[in-house]
């Protein structure tokens, strides 16, 4: 099942997928239900569905929409909008009342302040989704303590800290950071607001996955008004919410003819494609290093799983060199395309399609996914430059070069 391009360090799985029955929690009314609670918080605006016509029309195909999440709140990346949902849902849950009944303001009033008094909430990050949570412990007057896993970027620090939150670091990889947050949350009786699921802890995990719909809605919109829909939708996973939250979407608003979905991840940290290939969920341990921080996870979210193992058609693992290339194309773009800020997290997808279709080695799987001057890409943005210092080494010095293209 696994297929090898060794020379490219590259590793895919193509197959037909499964289906199935969208799944409810990533319907069309829940992310309009989701979309209504961020429309209603300070700061709020669409982003921009970037159009790469040009590229397109070099790589060979239709079009290139690229979401791009890099001014989302002022915090240059998605996470807040899981972060945000599922820690509203959180103080509701405190005050006993839904979400649904409350509005943002009274959320944040001195009325519900008095009544749950102070709270913490805590998470592990590699960087935006702890900046998220901060983010939100901020606007609703919370504490917050945010755990980082060893390797973090300083830059990712100051960011949080500068939110008013404590950060804590680790000398272990993301998974053990995320037990460690969640026992320390044990014995001091604070709130967790993870992004993956596991046995007993599935309600905020699932609300954090319902959050991030609201780029997907507001992305849906956009290609709908130019008349224009995805054939192919790229998208990352780490722990699998981002993932499982834009295929979920998709799939409920294509049910007859749902795109194709490529399931992208760093070659050190694939958790879905070990798991793919294997049929069930499968935890790749170690260090997890890679460029790709916001992707370093490497056990899957027990609620993103099942919609990631049937509607997908492809899993690929990714080295960094990918990632940088893209991160070089979309800050240098071809004239008359906007350059888009990306991190090495979001940019991924774009040197994905670089090599399908610039690299004869690729052509297999190209013609697999019937990629070609009829195909609508859409791809994710997922982060702007959240460690400058990294990027800066990327773009100015080259660092991660291109493989030979042969």
């Amino acid at each position: 099942m696994i297929k090898e391009i060794p020379k490219y360090r590259f590793q895919y799985i193509y197959r037909e997928p499964k289906g199935g029955e969208p799944p409810a929690m990533t319907s069309e009314s829940e992310a309009v239900r989701v979309e209504a609670f961020h429309k209603q918080l300070p700061g709020y605006h669409v982003t921009n569905l970037a159009r790469l016509s040009n590229l397109a029309n070099v790589f060979g195909v239709g079009d290139i929409f690229v979401k791009d999440e890099s001014t989302r709140f002022g915090l240059q990346a998605f996470k807040v909008l899981g972060g945000s949902y599922a820690t509203a849902h959180l103080v509701c849950n405190q005050l006993g009342v839904k979400l649904d009944d409350v509005t943002c303001d009274y959320l944040v009033s001195e009325e519900v302040k008095q009544k749950i008094g102070q709270i913490t909430l805590t998470t592990a990050t590699d960087g935006n989704h702890g900046r998220g949570v901060a983010w939100a412990a901020q606007q609703l007057g919370q504490n917050a303590v945010i755990y980082m896993p060893k390797g973090s970027a300083q830059a990712r620090v100051k960011n949080i800290e500068a939110l008013g939150a404590t950060v804590k670091m680790t000398d272990v990889n993301y998974d053990d950071t995320v037990r460690m947050a969640c026992q320390t949350a044990k014995e001091n009786g604070w709130f967790v607001v993870q992004d993956t699921a596991w046995e007993g802890y599935t309600e905020t995990p699932m609300h954090i996955m319902q959050g991030y719909m609201t780029m997907c809605v507001e992305t849906f919109r956009r290609m709908e008004a130019v008349n224009e829909r995805p054939t192919h939708v790229f998208v990352q996973a780490g722990v699998g919410a981002l993932a499982g939250a834009v295929v979920g979407f998709f799939v409920n608003k294509y049910q007859e003819n749902p795109p194709k979905f490529i399931v992208m991840e760093p070659d050190t940290a694939a958790c879905f494609f070990k798991s793919a290939a294997e049929g069930e969920i499968r935890i790749v341990g170690g260090d997890l290093e890679t460029s790709m921080v916001g992707l370093a996870c490497g056990e899957p979210s027990s609620i993103a799983w099942p919609i990631l193992r049937d509607f997908p058609c492809c899993y690929v693992t990714l080295d960094n060199y990918v990632a940088a290339n893209a991160v070089r194309m979309l800050t240098n773009p071809l004239p008359g395309d906007p350059a888009i800020e990306a991190g090495e997290s979001g940019a991924c997808g774009i040197g994905l399609v670089d090599l399908l279709m610039n690299c004869d080695a690729f052509k297999d799987l190209k013609n697999d996914l019937q990629l070609g001057p009829e195909s609508k890409l859409l791809f994710f943005n997922t982060e702007g430059v959240t460690d400058p210092v990294n990027v800066r080494e990327i773009v100015w010095h080259g660092k991660y070069p291109s493989l030979h293209m042969v």
